[in-house]
């Protein structure tokens, strides 16, 4: 018999529906998600406006290629564009977050002409090829991945980028930097940061690629992390959030990098299935105003969370929080799982990440924060 290829460590659990902020298993037991798959579920799961569009979309063309026109692209476009601040930038649809950042990186030594990429420690970008290359990752890099045009620098440092560029600024094609780091931690890349890598990259004609996968599509409070530093990248890599479950990317250009037939391409990327999804998510981002709200709810998440004494680190933005676990409280997310029924994330070696849909309520939290608290106190 063919078995999966066993690349996963996986929970022991079998979810068989979601709605909301929940899901339930194959015995009917229900579990709070707090994690959203990998910050994918940006509207809720199974939401009855995304399941309408794709049905509706279904019963008309599925697919398909990109050999002819497909006006819903253009629709998502605009609303992408109209949500997110950039009404003249161009999208690029694709299908994943790793192939989207690949589009970008190569987009950018097109326009540039160059080959030298810039990333920095912790960093995550996928697992193919320059992506995975461009990841701070060593078990996820491959012998054939490794390459010789990927500088990493030290995350947050300033002094040590603008020496890399005083050095090799010529030879630069792009920096690609994740607004806040997903798997390396929940770690928020500065204002100053984000400003001095803006700055350099116009002294030296580089691409400032700002990886959105996770950290975008409204889920810090802004359409961007990086919004919240006031600068605008040049290409903008999205994913996760954007098809709510549906798989779906994309990349935002902005209108001086200039297209060219079969600079890039995808055969799936784009049909109208995919659209139909993505536009869902964007129409009810907007109908709901799902980015406030997310502010609003990760700002109270983190006011609960200062409220234990024993947690520690609490960082993040909007909703993609993270927090330390104490060394005594070793095994959180487990215990979480299993005694009180939660989905969370986390990442190395103790952290717990929080990624919920971005309709999260108040009365959703409070469940979660009275099992962390609950968690504790039976250590006492």
């Amino acid at each position: 018999m063919a078995t999966m290829f066993d690349v996963y460590p996986l929970a022991p659990v079998t979810i068989t529906r979601a709605q909301g902020s929940y899901v339930w298993d194959d015995s009917d037991q229900r579990y709070l998600d707090m994690y959203g798959g990998h910050a994918v579920i940006c509207i809720g799961h199974t939401h009855s406006h995304w399941v309408a569009r794709i049905q509706d979309q279904l019963q008309q063309i599925a697919f398909y290629s990109n050999s002819i026109r497909i006006p819903i692209q253009q629709e998502v476009a605009s609303l992408l564009g109209k949500l997110s601040g950039h009404p003249n930038y161009q999208l690029f649809m694709c299908n994943s977050g790793a192939e989207a950042n690949e589009n970008a990186l190569k987009l950018a030594s097109f326009h540039t002409n160059r080959k030298l990429i810039v990333s920095f420690t912790k960093a995550f970008h996928g697992r193919t090829s320059l992506a995975v290359a461009a990841t701070d990752q060593p078990a996820y890099v491959a012998p054939v991945n490794e390459t010789s045009y990927v500088h990493f620098l030290p995350f947050n440092d300033v002094a040590a980028i603008e020496d890399f560029f005083a050095q090799h600024g010529e030879e630069v094609a792009a920096v690609i930097i994740e607004g806040i780091q997903g798997v390396g931690g929940i770690h928020e890349a500065s204002d100053i940061f984000l400003q001095s890598i803006r700055r350099l990259c116009d002294e030296y004609g580089a691409v400032y690629i700002a990886d959105s996968v996770q950290c975008g599509y409204g889920r810090t409070g802004q359409f961007f992390a990086h919004d919240h530093a006031g600068v605008s990248a040049d290409i903008y890599t999205m994913a996760k959030g954007m098809g709510n479950g549906f798989p779906v990317a994309g990349i935002f250009i902005a209108p001086h990098i200039q297209p060219r037939y079969f600079m890039l391409g995808t055969t799936f990327g784009g049909n109208p299935l995919a659209c139909a999804a993505a536009l869902a998510v964007l129409e009810v981002m907007d109908r709901d105003q799902l980015m406030q709200h997310a502010a609003s709810m990760g700002s109270y998440l983190k006011e609960q969370l200062k409220t234990i004494p024993s947690i520690k680190n609490i960082r993040g933005r909007g909703l993609m929080i993270g927090f330390d676990v104490p060394t005594e409280f070793t095994g959180m997310k487990k215990r979480l799982f299993e005694q009180h029924k939660i989905f969370t994330g986390e990442a190395k070696p103790e952290v717990i990440r929080l990624l919920p849909a971005l309709n999260i309520t108040k009365e959703e939290i409070d469940i979660f924060i009275a099992a962390v608290k609950a968690d504790i106190a039976s250590f006492s």
